[in-house]
């Protein structure tokens, strides 16, 4: 699975990843759900911080098509909020 960070670029998430990323978006839409910034931050954080670490960076100049786009580390709740589908961020 191709995922793009916003401002950051794309990596390449095997399937075997996905179980894990799905955990930590749950908690990152729960804290969404109620409105608590300080947990929303620390799940977003959280997130992306697995994907960067179980994620294969693709080449700048890729252009594969990406199946997931993540925001970036500094996006606000409401923008996250805007970018979730009826699966969270990662569809399982």
């Amino acid at each position: 699975m191709i995922v793009r960070i916003m401002g950051e670029g794309q990596v390449e998430i095997s399937a075997d990843d996905i179980s894990v990323l799905n955990q930590l978006d749950s908690e990152l839409e729960a804290a969404i759900e109620v409105g608590n910034e300080n947990e929303f931050r620390v799940k977003l954080h959280a997130l992306l911080d697995k994907v960067r670490h179980v994620g294969k960076a693709l080449p700048d100049d890729s252009l594969e098509p990406s199946e997931l786009i993540l925001p970036p580390a500094d996006a606000s709740i409401e923008e996250v909020r805007e970018m979730l589908g009826d699966q969270g961020l990662i569809p399982g």
